[in-house]
């Protein structure tokens, strides 16, 4: 069984900086692109942040480019979101997910098959 378990989260004031981590366990984590997603209260799911299985690619939703950087450890089984210039707007829980196929948007949350519990992310003002 894969389980995914997000850490990391916290308060920040804006335009500080967070990293978030999410350990894979019971699965071929290096096989597989990785992912980040974001849900405020009230809003749709959102995504932030995908990487290929070897690290060689990534991927960013609008909203976080330049300012947020996905990474992996295979190693250590575990994918990186840090996170810089916080805003309010990044207020939300923030989840990690395993994309099934390696293939398509990687911003569609159907493509995604296991998710961990997601860690809350709160950005002062």
């Amino acid at each position: 069984q894969v389980q995914l378990v997000e850490s990391g989260g916290g308060l920040v004031q804006a335009g500080g900086s967070l990293r978030l981590s999410c350990a894979a366990s019971g699965g071929l984590f290096s096989r597989y692109t990785m992912g980040w997603f974001r849900q405020a209260p009230g809003k749709e799911r959102e995504f932030v942040a995908a990487i290929s299985w070897d690290g060689g690619s990534s991927y960013y939703g609008d909203s976080v480019k330049g300012r947020f950087t996905i990474a992996r450890d295979n190693a250590k089984n575990t994918v990186y979101l840090q996170m810089n210039s916080l805003k309010p707007d990044d207020t939300a829980v923030y989840y990690c997910a395993r994309h099934r196929t390696g293939w398509g948007t990687m911003q569609g949350e159907r493509e995604y098959d296991y998710w961990g519990q997601g860690t809350q992310v709160t950005v002062s003002s």
